[in-house]
């Protein structure tokens, strides 16, 4: 005597597990979808999350780690996207770096440079318009983010050749 209750289940979880992107089938995808495309900055995000994907290929993780990674493409919903592509795929390529950032500890190669470039403007800019207020204000300003940049671009080289060495950058 069959249960359907049982066979609903059982068909349920087959298509679960065989539903779930693989790294590889996001980087068929993204290939395929690269050909279509005749927008070069779609083709840039395509290319960026291919080089990631394939990165994470050459990497050694646990079964439970590849899983985790799999699910998260999944999530994405790749294969679902909507009429402007371009910021789709920009906006699930920032979602899954900020995955492998927050779950593994790894980070695109930039990353820190980037990050160091922003806060020093930032601060730039306030040390600009408080200590360097004798001078006239726009040169102060002027002064104070250049200054702030080169802190900033010399502190995120630093955290990037650390990150590297430790083989965090993807």
């Amino acid at each position: 005597m069959k249960n359907p209750q049982k066979n609903k289940y059982l068909k349920t979880v087959n298509n679960l597990i065989f539903s779930i992107m693989t790294t590889q089938d996001a980087s068929k995808l993204l290939e395929s979808l690269s050909t279509e495309t005749t927008n070069k900055s779609e083709i840039k995000i395509h290319e960026k999350f291919i080089r990631i994907l394939n990165k994470l290929n050459n990497r050694d993780f646990t079964e439970s780690e590849i899983k985790s990674i799999e699910t998260e493409l999944d999530s994405l919903n790749l294969k679902a996207y909507s009429k402007n592509r371009k910021k789709y795929f920009t906006n699930a390529l920032s979602e899954f770096e900020n995955y492998l950032k927050n779950t593994f500890s790894l980070i695109s190669k930039g990353y820190y440079v980037n990050r160091g470039i922003s806060l020093g403007m930032t601060f730039g800019i306030i040390i600009g318009i408080t200590l360097l207020s004798s001078l006239e204000r726009s040169m102060g300003i002027g002064l104070g983010v250049s200054l702030g940049m080169l802190i900033g671009l010399t502190i995120g080289r630093i955290m990037e050749s650390k990150a590297n060495e430790a083989g965090k950058v993807l």
